[in-house]
């Protein structure tokens, strides 16, 4: 790879875009999104209804009172589609340090979309739920989109971006960094697959959780934009192919925010039909998609191996994390394995607490949009200098160590409960 990029062809505007100026240039893809799902999405309910993908309830964890038609993916899947499309033709005006969003993001939804697809079609084994999400990872390695998080993190834990040594005998490098950032892309797409997927258990809570994750994002990504200066373009374009930077540009800016501004309308569009009483569902299809699309756009904030924005990223997408954590720790006590599915997560504690679907969807809105504001307000703070770095390290690693003691806490309770229960039973 050529790294001698010309810096001189970097044309110092970047500075120039506000806030408001990037959302008007923007707006199209949103607006798109939104109208194709509320669209399409009575299409692929129809359809589900004639090929028979629909979920029927039970008695135990699926609480709905009809069978109720998936695909709802698709529609969520086409129209951010849409919002992408509308990205690369309509808008203009943009500064030209700005790249278009990489091709392999949309391969990685393609990716994502038939692994879920087949899923809720075929059922298939989780084996291969597994190896869907690793090519859709694999695809973002490819393009670079996350592998520097790794370089960041060494450097601000140990002042060294780079790790490389020469394998013996062969004598061909081996860059310990770029491996260290692909496996950090392989687990953050698994588990924020997996972690949006387990809170899709009640109407409309996946939907309008990711509709404010979204939001929370895109105003972290506008002010990355906005205090983005033409130092930090040459840096960045020094990392990449001379090529490149003269054909597409140089950051990542204007794609993180093209991909929430499409995710956020696409959600905002599916929630109608969504809703309780939900007429249609995400199924595995849309649930893998939602969470792949927040941690490509987590990930894309550390394109110059921000780990902190990385990590306000992570406390925006608060709620999949902390259910999952608490799932986790409370099963891990307990000796349940996490493959086996239950009705102890948040989402159905707060149904049973609040007494209703709505809410509890409600509620965890609320949670969700507390997270939020939290992470979008410390990324900024760190962005403007009013933070140091390692205050906003600290509230990360403070924050999810206490939800693991709630799970713990939660685990221990469990199981005190069930072994009393079956004492009385004897």
């Amino acid at each position: 790879m050529n790294t001698g990029s010309d810096l001189s062809q970097i044309d110092p505007v970047v500075g120039d875009v506000t806030v408001w100026s990037l959302i008007i240039d923007y707006l199209p893809v949103l607006v798109l999104s939104y109208v194709a799902v509320l669209i399409v999405t009575p299409l692929f309910r129809g359809l589900a209804i004639a090929i028979d993908v629909v979920d029927r309830p039970d008695v135990g964890r699926k609480i709905h009172k009809s069978a109720t038609p998936y695909l709802g993916g698709l529609a969520v899947f086409f129209g951010i589609l849409a919002g992408i499309a509308a990205s690369y033709i309509l808008i203009d005006g943009q500064p030209p340090e700005y790249r278009p969003l990489p091709v392999s993001i949309v391969g990685g939804m393609v990716a994502i979309t038939f692994t879920g697809l087949a899923d809720d079609v075929w059922g298939w084994d989780p084996r291969l739920k597994i190896a869907g999400q690793l090519v859709a990872a694999a695809l973002l390695a490819l393009n670079d989109i996350g592998t520097r998080v790794a370089a960041g993190l060494l450097e601000y834990l140990f002042g060294v971006s780079s790790l490389e040594y020469m394998i013996p005998l062969v004598d061909v490098p081996f860059n310990v960094t770029e491996w260290i950032g692909t496996a950090i892309i392989a687990i953050f797409v698994l588990g924020g697959c997996n972690a949006s997927n387990l809170i899709d258990g009640l109407d409309g809570l996946l939907s309008g959780t990711v509709a404010i994750i979204a939001t929370g994002l895109l105003a972290l990504s506008l002010a990355v934009a906005v205090y983005l200066t033409p130092v930090d373009v040459m840096i960045i374009a020094s990392t990449m192919p001379e090529q490149m930077v003269a054909d597409e540009g140089a950051t990542l800016a204007g794609a993180r925010i093209v991909l929430c501004m499409a995710l956020l309308g696409a959600v905002l569009g599916f929630l109608p039909y969504n809703f309780n009483p939900a007429r249609i569902f995400l199924g595995d299809c849309g649930s893998l998609l939602l969470g792949y699309l927040c941690v490509v756009i987590i990930l894309m904030l550390g394109e110059q191996g921000e780990t902190h924005l990385v990590l306000a990223g992570l406390i925006i997408f608060g709620i999949p994390i902390i259910d999952t954590i608490l799932a986790i720790f409370r099963r891990k006590i307990q000796g349940i394995s996490m493959s086996e599915p239950d009705a102890q997560h948040l989402h159905h504690v707060l149904k049973g607490w609040l007494g209703g679907v709505k809410r509890a969807v409600l509620a965890i809105y609320g949670l969700e949009f507390l997270l939020a504001i939290s992470g979008v307000v410390l990324g900024y703070l760190v962005i403007i200098g009013e933070f140091r770095v390692m205050v906003l390290y600290l509230v990360f690693i403070a924050f999810y160590m206490l939800m693991a003691l709630v799970g713990i806490r939660m685990g221990l309770l469990q199981k005190a409960a069930r072994s009393q229960s079956s004492g009385e039973s004897t």
